[in-house]
């Protein structure tokens, strides 16, 4: 995979699933999911699988549409707590292929100077690849840590985790792989 080729670095609650909507205000183009991830079930320590009740997902299928529309330009990565799992649950419904994983450390320990805490592994795993990421928790003590710890271009890109990807995001993606 060593294409030379920016990430397209993938966060799935927030960018993909804007579980901070409203619970009786889906937004528009998003359907319904209903799923018990490992993740999730691990939760609910004691209770068997059964009885956890399922985890709601919104999710838009027009973002996989654009996401594949991408991969003549990024090499798409998940980098997101769902792991693998994303996968299993989200890919699927998003019509994406499974894609390579972020492995992430077993404490997710806050990063330096009040990074979020995958940043300063996501800066490792590029590798000096120029990358794209598009997350929820980012703001500008990650953008100054990845312009000092990477030398690479890069865009964080925040996403309203109420509203998700919106069409000015793909647009950004675009602008930003015309200018490497």
């Amino acid at each position: 995979m060593n294409t030379g080729r920016p990430f397209l670095y993938l966060d799935v609650d927030g960018p993909l699933n804007p579980y901070a909507a409203k619970p009786e205000r889906r937004p528009e183009g998003y359907t319904t999911h209903r799923m018990k991830p490992d993740g999730w079930l691990a939760q609910h320590p004691g209770l068997p699988p059964s009885r956890v009740k399922p985890l709601r997902v919104w999710l838009n299928p027009a973002h996989g549409r654009s996401l594949l529309k991408l991969t003549d330009r990024y090499d798409l990565v998940w980098a997101t707590t769902w792991r693998n799992e994303a996968n299993t649950f989200i890919a699927p419904v998003l019509g994406l292929p499974p894609l390579p994983v972020v492995d992430w450390p077993t404490t997710l320990a806050p990063g330096p100077n009040g990074t979020f805490w995958k940043t300063r592994h996501l800066v490792t795993h590029a590798e000096g690849r120029p990358f794209v990421w598009l997350d929820d928790e980012l703001d500008d003590r990650d953008r100054e840590f990845v312009a000092a710890h990477h030398d690479a271009p890069a865009l964080l890109q925040w996403i309203d985790p109420r509203v998700g990807l919106r069409e000015r995001d793909f647009e950004a993606l675009a602008d930003f792989a015309r200018t490497l």
